[in-house]
């Protein structure tokens, strides 16, 4: 006879609901830290003497905005915990407390939600597991937003007050200067940087030089961190160093994202707001410095590439003709095509690695070098247009005086810099050097408006027939010689590069 074994569906438990909890507080303050102890207390009480719960932590933010999802780690952390399949529950003291934006509030229910994830909302005595819908939670979301925007706009009302009358304290000085009392005073050991900085500036030195020379002394950031060129630039174009405090250079908009204020807000604009470090006229010198050398490198305003790098902003995809970004792979530098990044069915084109591009830069200029008179002096003749030699002559001897200008205003820069040229007569060099610019400038467009004439590509064929006249045989790299003849690089496919000379011709080169 069979037996049969009788289970006990007594002995069965059930599993038990995996319940966090979430807080946060506003501000870091005693009074507010000891809130949030009281909370931590609470909740662990709480979760701790439901039998059928099982205690999975604690998530916090101290001093942050509820405005802002993505500024709150230990929210987040949470959510990532969530995405891992250890939480099933959440208890929040309020939804103020877990977000003052409505759409966020109610995007991250609904991601919850579709995860099995519910949170209670105690002071609301919402259960988004138990809601026939979104309307309640949308109402009071929109509600706890409302009182964050009063809160803000209340708190800009007293901000924009002390701005009008000069009372508002900067919470992080510019570098160089340090909070004392409520006022911005000279910081004397960080303030002599600034004054190097700016005296290099003059002296024709580079932001990334400048930086380089900063790092290897050892010479500290504000924060401890790198110097680097933009950071050099922006001291360069920072009035503060002169003595003046502009107020509200960025604001929060409606949705509470940081804006940079393009004059949607007003601005207030104090002089005399604190002791100096440098002086007006060499702030205007050094900002004169860097834009010229701006100008000479083609840098312009609004170029989202940036020119710290040869290739940078000349590189295109050959498929469709968009740009490629710069972009770092396992410490390898790699361009890829921007759309394919976007949507690879509108365009196929694979990354190329940096390193192939330069050595095939190489390989072909070492060509050029050694088939010169096959490949290039054919060229000269086609761009003169049937004898335009004296005029090609007249503009290169406008160009050799536009370089001449460059050089004294270089040294114009450098004497004021060193206290060896009065300000007077330092403008008036400067204001005489721009008018001869402009004549020459002016002489220049008319000559170049033949139709007969390519001067530009006879200029830069000149150009490169000068340099492989007498060049040795490249063996690496050279961001000058690339950034002197090349107009731009197109990749062909992940095997073959094409490189645009500035003079014309595309020069094709296997990977």
């Amino acid at each position: 006879m069979k037996r049969i074994t009788k289970i006990d569906t007594a002995a069965k438990t059930e599993k038990k609901l995996r319940v966090a909890a979430y807080a946060r507080v506003s501000t870091d303050s005693a009074d507010q830290l000891v809130s949030l102890d009281a909370q931590k207390e609470h909740y662990e009480q709480v979760i701790k003497n439901c039998p059928n719960w099982e205690y999975a932590g604690l998530y916090y933010d101290e001093g942050v905005s509820g405005t802002k999802m993505a500024k709150r780690d230990g929210l987040l952390r949470m959510l990532a915990d969530c995405d891992r399949g250890l939480i099933d529950y959440i208890l929040v003291k309020s939804i103020s407390r877990f977000s003052r934006n409505t759409v966020e509030t109610v995007e991250t229910v609904r991601r919850l939600s579709a995860m099995g994830v519910y949170i209670f909302f105690e002071k609301e005595n919402i259960d988004t597991g138990k809601m026939e819908g979104e309307l309640m939670l949308s109402i009071m979301s929109s509600l706890a937003e409302d009182e964050s925007r009063s809160l803000s706009d209340n708190n800009k009302w007293s901000i924009q007050k002390r701005f009008q009358n000069g009372t508002y304290v900067i919470g992080t000085p510019a570098y160089g200067y340090k909070n004392v009392d409520g006022r911005m005073v000279i910081d004397e050991e960080k303030a002599e940087i600034v004054k190097r900085i700016f005296a290099s500036v003059l002296e024709g030195k580079s932001g990334t030089k400048i930086a380089s020379e900063l790092q290897e002394k050892g010479i500290p950031t504000a924060r401890g961190g790198r110097w680097q060129s933009s950071v050099i630039l922006g001291m360069i174009r920072n009035e503060t160093y002169t003595g003046v405090a502009v107020f509200q250079k960025t604001y929060k908009d409606d949705r509470f994202n940081s804006r940079v204020n393009r004059g949607e807000k007003g601005m207030y604009r104090i002089e005399g707001h604190h002791d100096p470090i440098v002086s007006v006229e060499t702030f205007r010198a050094a900002n004169f410095a860097v834009d010229n050398n701006a100008r000479e490198k083609g840098i312009t305003k609004g170029n989202k590439y940036s020119k710290r790098y040869a290739l940078s902003g000349k590189v295109f995809c050959g498929e469709c003709g968009g740009k490629c970004k710069r972009k770092m792979i396992y410490g390898e530098v790699w361009y890829g095509c921007e759309t394919h990044i976007r949507d690879k069915k509108k365009c196929r084109q694979l990354p190329v690695r940096g390193a192939d591009v330069e050595a095939a830069f190489v390989n072909m200029i070492n060509k050029l070098i050694y088939g010169r008179d096959a490949v290039l002096l054919p060229m000269s003749g086609k761009l003169l247009g049937g004898g335009n030699k004296d005029v090609i002559d007249r503009l290169e001897g406008l160009n050799a005086e536009l370089e001449t200008i460059a050089e004294r205003r270089q040294a114009a820069d450098r004497f004021f810099a060193k206290g060896l040229l009065d300000a007077a007569v330092y403008r008036e060099e400067l204001d005489a050097l721009a008018q001869k610019e402009k004549e020459i400038h002016s002489l220049r467009t008319g000559i170049e408006g033949d139709p007969d004439l390519d001067f530009d590509r006879q200029t830069a064929l000149n150009e490169l027939l000068k340099y492989t006249a007498g060049a040795e045989r490249l063996t690496a790299f050279s961001d000058e010689v690339f950034t002197k003849h090349v107009d731009r690089v197109i990749f062909f496919s992940r095997k073959e590069v094409g490189f645009v000379m500035k003079c014309g011709p595309v020069f094709r080169e296997r990977i």
